[in-house]
């Protein structure tokens, strides 16, 4: 059964909500582009958002556009649309990551699973990375299960750290602080990607100084530190938990394909995380040097490689990163 053509209006909304996911440095890598005699939607790399030395593989572009596709389809469920998703749709076409066909639905949607999508959908304007301490505070059994099942539902796996497992995360975090301080080209990336004072006014993409957070006085929490050797005004610091909450997501293979559902992965995670009234940011960090992202994995889990750490946990939501326009992201026809 084919579903009528979408109005302009609503496309547009769809990809506003496409773009609030998260993405490396808020680079928001991403360019849609509509075809309106077929009525599908083409999600592409936008390459002049990489980062050639913190990302030269672009496995962090593909997560950011994982997650702008999984907010794309919650935000279809929520209008009652279940479009076809295909996954790198054109193998000569390396920029091409996703084609979403709204004349098709998906021959796998389920009522059941349909309504899980759009119940996700306030979650996607509340959910901001948030670089604040946490409490102190567990997680019900309950929650954790629920951000398992979510990475499961999107075939990645998530799987929360113990004690020595914490310990090794925050140490590569630390040994990936240091050896950024020392290369140029990564210092770059940092830099082309942060904002301060003023400069934040006109912002629609990257992290602005408001949005780092405190300076960590004490705590263990692995929160990558935007200022870097820079001097920022009225930062302060703040003491950080010293048991933070700390999650892998993986894949058991390594392929853009495997990036993307991590992505998607990625936000269900967050997405239902932020309806549970948790926090969280993201710590991909360790894992942009291939020898530290190596290490970073429980060799006796079923994670075969990490895709990114997680921090959740209760504490103050973050506050909105700038976004790109709208007409800045989409081309019709």
């Amino acid at each position: 059964m084919q579903m009528k053509p979408l109005d302009p209006g609503i496309l547009a909304g769809l990809v506003r909500d496409a773009g609030t996911a998260p993405s490396m440095h808020n680079a928001q890598p991403w360019q849609f582009r509509f075809l309106p005699d077929t009525q599908t939607l083409w999600l592409r790399a936008d390459l002049a958002r990489a980062m050639p030395t913190t990302d030269p593989d672009h496995r962090g572009l593909h997560l950011g556009c994982g997650a702008a596709l999984f907010n794309l389809r919650v935000a279809a469920a929520r209008i009652g649309r279940h479009p076809h998703v295909r996954l790198l749709p054109d193998p000569a076409d390396q920029l091409s990551l996703a084609t979403v066909d709204f004349r098709t639905p998906t021959p796998e949607a389920t009522e059941a699973g349909n309504d899980a999508l759009a119940e996700l959908y306030p979650a996607i304007l509340q959910r901001h990375t948030s670089r604040w301490p946490f409490a102190e505070t567990a997680l019900p059994e309950r929650v954790r299960a629920a951000l398992v099942d979510a990475a499961r539902l999107e075939q990645s796996r998530l799987l929360f750290t113990g004690p020595w497992h914490s310990e090794l995360l925050r140490d590569l975090v630390r040994d990936a602080e240091g050896r950024d301080l020392m290369d140029p080209g990564r210092t770059d990336d940092l830099e082309r990607w942060t904002r301060f004072g003023d400069e934040t006014e006109a912002m629609a993409e990257g992290v602005p100084e408001y949005a780092f957070g405190p300076g960590m006085r004490d705590g263990n929490a692995p929160v990558r530190d935007f200022a870097g050797r820079r001097q920022t005004s009225g930062r302060g610091s703040q003491v950080f938990e010293h048991a933070p909450h700390l999650a892998l997501l993986g894949t058991a293979q390594d392929r853009p394909l495997d990036w993307l559902r991590a992505g998607q992965a990625l936000e269900r995670v967050l997405l239902v995380a932020t309806l549970d009234d948790l926090v969280a940011s993201l710590t991909s960090h360790a894992l942009e040097w291939p020898d530290l992202r190596s290490l970073a994995r429980d060799p006796l889990s079923a994670i075969g490689h990490v895709q990114m750490v997680l921090r959740v946990g209760y504490g103050p939501r973050g506050p909105a990163s700038p976004r790109r326009p709208v007409n800045d992201i989409l081309s019709v026809g």
